[in-house]
This record gives C-alpha cells, sequence and structure tokens, in this order.
C-alpha cells in the first residue's frame, strides 16, 4: 500500500527491533525519518544504513521517560522539518516478576516509557496537526494489553493504558484532518523478547515491520496480528474471571 502524502516521520524506541525496521522500511518509502531513542551509537549505524540505502534520517537522541524533553525535542523537529506528518510511539519495556515479590521499583521504567512517555510522545504535535490538517499518530501497544497477564501486571497495565488512551485520542479527533492507529502486536523477536520461554506465534521483525507499514497506509484505526493470536486474546476478554485466572495458570 502507498504512504504517498507522507513526507516526514518521528519513531521512538529507533534504536532496535521494530522500531529499527521500520523506520528502515519508511525511508524505502521516501520519508525522512527522525530516528529518537536513547543509545545514540545505535542510532548513527542505523542512520548510515538508511542513507547508502539512499534514504534519509536524522539521530535524535532522546530518553522518552523524560516527557518535558520529549515535548520540546519534537517541538524543535517539528520547526526544523516544517511539520512531522507521522509519529509512532514505538518505546516500550517491561519486566516479569511474580506480583507476589513486586515493589515500586520494578513498576516506575515501565510506567515512565510505556505510559509518560508514550503520552508525551503522542501529544507533543497534536494541537499543530490539527491547526496545519495534517497527521497520524500510531502507538504500538501489545495484546498483553487485554486482559492482566501473569507477572507482568505493569507490562499488561500499561499497554491497555496505551490502547485505551490511543481510542480516546481516535474518536476526539475524528472530526479533524488527523488519523490515530493503535497497533497490537503478539510476540515479535527482538531483544526484548529473548529469554521468554512461551511465545505462541512468535514473529519475524521484517514480517511484523510490514504488518504495521500496511496498517499505516490503510489509515486503520486498530491492527491486532498476528491474526490467529488475536483472535484468541479477545475470545479470552470474554471469560469470566475464574475461568480465564485458572487457564493462564495452567499456560503460566
Amino acid at each position: 500500500m502507498s504512504l504517498n502524502g507522507y513526507r516526514t516521520a518521528f519513531v521512538t524506541g529507533a534504536s532496535s527491533g521494530i522500531g529499527a525496521g521500520l523506520c528502515k522500511r519508511l525511508a524505502e518509502h521516501g520519508l525522512e525519518v527522525v530516528l529518537a531513542a536513547r543509545r545514540e551509537v545505535e542510532l548513527r549505524a542505523l542512520a548510515d544504513e538508511i542513507e547508502a540505502s539512499g534514504g534519509k534520517a536524522r539521530v535524535c537522541p532522546l530518553d522518552v521517560a523524560d516527557p518535558q524533553a520529549v515535548v520540546e525535542t519534537m517541538h524543535r523537529v517539528d520547526d526544523e522539518l516544517e511539520g512531522i506528518d507521522l509519529v509512532v510511539a514505538n518505546a516500550g519495556v517491561g519486566k516479569s516478576r511474580w506480583s507476589g515479590k513486586l515493589r515500586w521499583d520494578d513498576c516506575a521504567p515501565t510506567i515512565a516509557v510505556n505510559v509518560a512517555g508514550a503520552t508525551a510522545t503522542l501529544t507533543a504535535l497534536v494541537t499543530r496537526m490539527v491547526k496545519r490538517e495534517r497527521g497520524h499518530l500510531v502507538g504500538v501497544s501489545s495484546l498483553a494489553g487485554h486482559r492482566g497477564l501473569p507477572r507482568n501486571a505493569a507490562y499488561s497495565a500499561s499497554k491497555a493504558f496505551l490502547s485505551t488512551f490511543l481510542e480516546s485520542l481516535r474518536v476526539d479527533l475524528r472530526s479533524t484532518a488527523l488519523t490515530v492507529t493503535d497497533i497490537q502486536p503478539g510476540f515479535v523477536k527482538t531483544p526484548m523478547t529473548e529469554g521468554n520461554p512461551r511465545m505462541p506465534f512468535l514473529m519475524e521483525v521484517d514480517r511484523a515491520v510490514q504488518e504495521i507499514v500496511d496498517a499505516i497506509a490503510a489509515r486503520k484505526g486498530v491492527h491486532a496480528f498476528p491474526l490467529p493470536l488475536a483472535l484468541g486474546v479477545r475470545s479470552m476478554g470474554t471469560l469470566p474471571n475464574a475461568i480465564y485466572d485458572h487457564l493462564v495458570q495452567r499456560v503460566r
């Protein structure tokens, strides 16, 4: 599908995994991509790879756990590029821990990045986009946000927040020229998922990236994948708590 009309993109979590793959694919479609993440060395290597293939990329070292820095940085880059057309809040972290040993210190980084960081990224330019009557906001949430998963209380809750936040943005902005897309992947083979003991329907990064690019091009409101896992997760949302609790404990 075509991404015609998009000149520029700002992608967080761009240094590896889905973020890096998405930046390369967007650049192939002719967008100038702003690569945002904490790891500057990895960002510069990615920018070199994109430019060696004929694309355009800008390196933007940024810790999305600092919302004020996110807003200030995005305003500056938006001015420099005369408008960012596509914003992708992709940065995410997670830590697995049994709730009986859970502490605030275990939850704080997940909330800082997945909730505060994503919110800052998605709202930094929204008033500007509404004024200039163009723009696409994309958040990468997760199928894990549909129900609370064992040993993933903070992660599941953070992704549930992001999906609900994106839904409210979508209905509020329906009367404007803006598009809002909630991307809900299952398990993707990235550094973040390394070591997970059970990952049904595990996808390679390239396939996941293609799903995301197609959803962006189609201006979809929500895109959950892979389909078999998405259907299974959605069906679990209808289960009574007693049955759900029993099933996930057995799977774990």
